[in-house]
């Protein structure tokens, strides 16, 4: 069987839809190598090279054309004799020629209708039809988590009976066994603190981390936060300088995952705060790592931390501080919970993840 995608975020993104993208077709690639996977884009990049290396995974170069991936991709595909189409990223293409092809979108999720203030009103109206459209158009949907499922059901309609939810994995690195010196040159490499709580993400609104900066005045707890920064961020460097409390909360960015899976094993407690989430893959990067998760009792969230981490109101700090320092005082108590989602996170694991995708691509050829 050949299976099509649109790789653009395969070749182009180096976090969120990226990774997803490249997680999903490697383990397909790894568990189900007699079938072919064509990644249709512009062009490729470094970002997936080793993947490209693969004999199953190849690079199709979409056929000239303006808007070449709305209007040719999807007929490069059909043209290409593949059987389906999954369209990665909340899209597909608009135009297609005669030939059978299954189509297939995933949805990460629709918080830019739940949560319209993050976003631009040019943002959210392009979100809202790219979406629309290709939920309409697809044979099936597939929604990463229960909550994004429920949401499709909401807001745009899309009947349960068409919607499919596979959960992600994440990047191999969280499931790999490091030295303890390997672990200790990175801490004094990056000038790690002996002790800290991590946060990994974006440093945006939604993610919420300002409630965690603001839960740790008056403590002596260190925070480290690895992501990209915002104009949010500025606020936090505000409120960081107003308090004095430069000595306590520490920015890295540009780690490289290998870097990050060290961070994470070093981590006391990680704390994921965030308002809204389509999965919360930092979760299970934390569990994977057996590091105790303090997270947000909202969305989806639940589903990724399981019934062994810490939940939050997030709209609370008082409630963030009282669970943070439940969880630093009793290292016991978070060694015991982690050790617990571990045992849990195993249904996140890729060879399930594989079987449960090509369980719904068999289903949709025979619609």
């Amino acid at each position: 069987m050949k299976i099509g995608y649109d790789a653009k975020r395969f070749f182009h993104n180096t976090s969120g839809l990226g990774n997803y993208s490249r997680d999903l077709v490697r383990i397909l690639s790894d568990f189900f190598s007699d079938h072919q996977y064509l990644m249709f884009a512009k062009n490729s990049s470094q970002n997936a090279q080793k993947l490209l290396e693969r004999h199953n995974i190849v690079f199709k170069k979409i056929s000239p054309g303006k808007f070449g991936r709305q209007t040719q991709m999807g007929k490069d595909a059909q043209n290409e004799g593949c059987s389906i189409f999954h369209g990665l990223s909340g899209e597909l293409p608009l135009r297609w020629n005669q030939k059978e092809i299954k189509k297939i979108v995933t949805i990460h999720d629709l918080i830019f209708l739940k949560y319209p203030q993050f976003y631009s009103f040019f943002d959210r109206h392009i979100h809202r039809w790219k979406f629309l459209n290709a939920t309409r158009n697809a044979d099936l949907v597939l929604a990463i988590s229960e909550q994004t499922k429920q949401d499709l059901i909401t807001y745009f309609k899309t009947p349960e009976s068409k919607i499919r939810v596979i959960y992600q994995t994440c990047h191999t690195a969280f499931k790999q066994s490091f030295s303890a010196e390997e672990i200790e040159h990175t801490r004094e490499r990056l000038g790690l603190p002996k002790r800290f709580i991590l946060n990994v993400g974006s440093i945006e609104e939604r993610k919420n981390i300002f409630s965690v900066v603001k839960a740790l005045e008056g403590t002596d707890i260190h925070l480290v936060i690895v992501g990209k920064s915002t104009a949010y961020t500025q606020r936090i460097y505000k409120f960081i300088k107003q308090h004095k409390m430069g000595e306590q909360i520490h920015f890295l960015k540009n780690v490289n995952m290998l870097e990050l899976a060290h961070i994470y094993r070093l981590a006391e407690v990680f704390i994921y705060p965030s308002l809204y989430e389509g999965f919360g893959i930092p979760i299970i990067e934390a569990i994977f790592s057996k590091t105790p998760v303090i997270t947000s009792h909202l969305s989806c969230l639940p589903e990724a931390g399981g019934p062994h981490s810490l939940y939050i109101d997030p709209f609370n700090i008082e409630d963030i501080k009282s669970k943070i320092l439940h969880l630093w005082g009793n290292p016991e108590e978070g060694k015991r919970r982690a050790e617990k989602s571990f045992r849990f996170v195993q249904k996140f694991h890729e060879k399930q993840i594989a079987e449960d995708l090509m369980h719904i691509y068999e289903e949709v050829l025979k619609l």
